[in-house]
């Protein structure tokens, strides 16, 4: 019966033993899903990290948009700044002044159509030469690269002064090659849109072309074989089989030359002077930039910019639901 004894009250220890041992467990246990610190848990981990780029994009970019829309609802000229008269509040008028302009139509539908055919340009040519590169030896590879990157890397006043150079009615290489004399490119509307489309198109298309060429080469070969085996042309290869299995990487650059090309203002700005004869080559950033600097009507170049930042952020939710349609985690 002793012996009994004693294995019963070492049984009972033992079970004693793992009791503290739980208890233990549970108390030295960091505190996560049972109601613990989200900090300790990692939830707010990330935001911790974000939270430098977030104070600084919230001083450069938060701000200046909400003095953006608090001045769009004033009447902000130059008496209001030197202080000559007080600022009043106009509520909707600036855009109601806005919206009843015929002229801020046109320059809209002119951006539109303007930037409609520098991305449609740009994802050519970008698209070729990225097919292109895939087809070459490493050395034409390697300079066609170069170029590009040298396009690329080139600020938009330089390349702008460069392609008005090149453009030139008097000394311009061009005309002398095309033999049109003393023609000049940037006096007609059509021409003057062209030679900036060109200028654009120049100092856009590596973006496309290292992000396809790289997607390209992404795709595996035995596809790209099964497909010349099957008598598929070039053109064919493309629209049937890498167009569809690129389609995440065209609609990221498609996306991204909206937005670039919707809200152009250096080449515009230098190569018509200003907007062109009479203003026949406003986009809505010089528009905006005319209204609000060179006639001093803050007021109304600030919503002119309000307009231009919710049709690029209406352009942007399009590029995200996209994303979230193709699964991409955002």
């Amino acid at each position: 019966m002793a012996r009994v004894g004693r294995g019963g009250g070492s049984v009972g220890r033992s079970r004693d033993k793992e009791v503290r041992g739980k208890r233990r467990g549970r108390a030295g246990a960091p505190r996560g899903a049972s109601g613990a610190s989200p900090l300790v848990s990692g939830g707010w981990t990330p935001w911790l990290y974000l939270a430098p780029a977030l104070v600084v994009l919230g001083g450069l970019l938060v701000y200046p948009i909400y003095q953006l829309g608090l001045i769009s609802f004033f009447q902000y000229t130059q008496a209001q700044v030197s202080g000559g008269e007080p600022t009043t509040f106009e509520r909707f008028g600036n855009y109601a002044e806005l919206f009843g302009d015929p002229q801020f139509w046109q320059v809209l539908l002119a951006t539109v159509l303007f930037a409609a055919a520098c991305v449609v340009s740009t994802l050519a040519v970008g698209c070729a030469l990225a097919v292109l590169l895939t087809r070459v030896r490493a050395l034409p590879r390697l300079v066609l690269m170069l170029a590009a990157l040298g396009a690329w890397a080139t600020p938009a006043v330089t390349g702008s002064t460069v392609w008005l150079f090149l453009f030139d009615p008097d000394f311009g290489p061009v005309n002398r090659m095309l033999g049109l004399g003393d023609h000049s490119w940037t006096y007609g509307r059509l021409s003057a849109f062209f030679l900036v489309l060109l200028e654009v198109v120049w100092c856009s298309f590596p973006f496309v072309m290292v992000t396809v060429y790289a997607g390209i080469r992404a795709v595996p070969g035995e596809v790209l074989e099964a497909a010349a085996l099957d008598g598929a042309s070039q053109w064919r290869i493309w629209r049937s089989v890498l167009a569809p299995m690129l389609r995440p990487i065209l609609v990221v650059v498609t996306i991204q030359s909206v937005i670039w090309d919707f809200k152009v203002f250096t080449q515009i700005y230098v190569m018509t002077n200003g907007g062109g004869i009479a203003g026949q080559n406003l986009v809505l950033n010089v528009y905006a930039y005319q209204q609000a600097f060179a006639s001093s009507q803050y007021g109304l170049g600030s919503a002119i910019g309000v307009v231009m930042l919710l049709i690029l952020l209406a352009v942007t939710l399009v590029y995200l639901r996209l994303l979230r349609r193709q699964g991409e985690e955002l």
